[in-house]
């Protein structure tokens, strides 16, 4: 893992990552008070074409604001092919967010391109470039993607897309998805970035919704991106470790700590080094998000 997402994703969790339409002003003065790990201020889908201009000033003013805590902002401009692109990322350099969020990223050359672009522009140093997967193209090459610079330092999925690209259906379980979600966060874990899971669409199916957070967490995102402030305790629970895994952790690196070189176990499970750094690592998760 690179330092900057070694940063983001353990002393800054992203367990939880709302989108805001940054032309609803009532809706960014709401989000202050959200307990959401991240803000994704958009420009793109969210926000109709005449409202664009006036949407970029909010977004910016939301950035520069210091009202929204400790929560990561970022800002998703609309992609590079369109007219909106190139004064959506003036108005985000201007504002300095967490992250720059850029849509329908398909290749290597496309996060060069990007981050050229950024420098042109005169994004400061500090913010990094998430780039969206949302097309059959991305997941074939998700790992050039990732690994193109240090500057990506998080995938999102863009489900959404993808599912209209491959023709197929919203189902329970997603089992549509599987292959690509899993290549997706192969990917990510080969080029040490984070990677956060796609929206749930039905707002009011909780069950539903707390059982695509719960196979997230399985298949390895560090968060969901969420599209409603209702869904944020359920990310928020769902990706943080559980009390039990937290005692279990600290139980079996005290045990290993204590052993005499010999064969270790804990709770009846042997213990080997790889067991131990998993515990820290939980026990690092744990101890970022109480710190929140």
């Amino acid at each position: 893992m690179t330092e900057a997402t070694q940063e983001i994703g353990h002393s800054r969790p992203l367990r939880s990552v709302l989108y805001m339409p940054s032309s609803n002003t009532r809706a960014l003065e709401k989000a202050k008070t959200i307990t959401a790990d991240a803000l994704i201020l958009d420009l793109e889908d969210a926000v109709s074409p005449d409202a664009k201009p006036e949407a970029r000033e909010n977004a910016a003013a939301a950035v520069t604001s210091g009202e929204y805590g400790n929560k990561y902002l970022t800002i998703r401009i609309n992609g590079a092919d369109t007219q909106w692109h190139a004064d959506d990322l003036a108005a985000a350099a201007k504002a300095g967010p967490d992250a720059i969020v850029v849509p329908k990223v398909n290749s290597a050359q496309q996060v060069h391109d990007l981050v050229a672009a950024f420098e042109k522009a005169g994004v400061p140093e500090q913010t990094k470039l998430w780039a969206m997967i949302e097309s059959p193209y991305a997941i074939l090459h998700a790992e050039e993607i990732a690994s193109a610079s240090e500057r990506l330092t998080v995938l999102v999925m863009g489900t959404n897309d993808l599912v209209k690209e491959l023709y197929v259906d919203h189902v329970p379980g997603r089992a549509n998805l599987v292959a690509s979600l899993q290549l997706a966060v192969l990917a990510a874990r080969a080029s040490g970035k984070i990677i956060l899971d796609g929206v749930y669409n039905n707002v009011k199916d909780g069950e539903g919704y707390a059982a695509e957070v719960e196979q997230g967490r399985i298949f390895g995102f560090d968060g969901k991106t969420l599209i409603h402030p209702a869904q944020v305790d359920g990310a928020n629970a769902g990706f943080a470790p559980s009390e039990q895994a937290v005692a279990d952790a600290k139980g079996l690196i005290e045990t290993w700590e204590a052993s005499d070189g010999g064969v270790v176990t804990y709770n009846g499970k042997m213990v080997e080094n790889l067991h131990v750094e998993s515990a820290r690592r939980t026990l690092s998760i744990a101890e970022a998000i109480a710190a929140l």
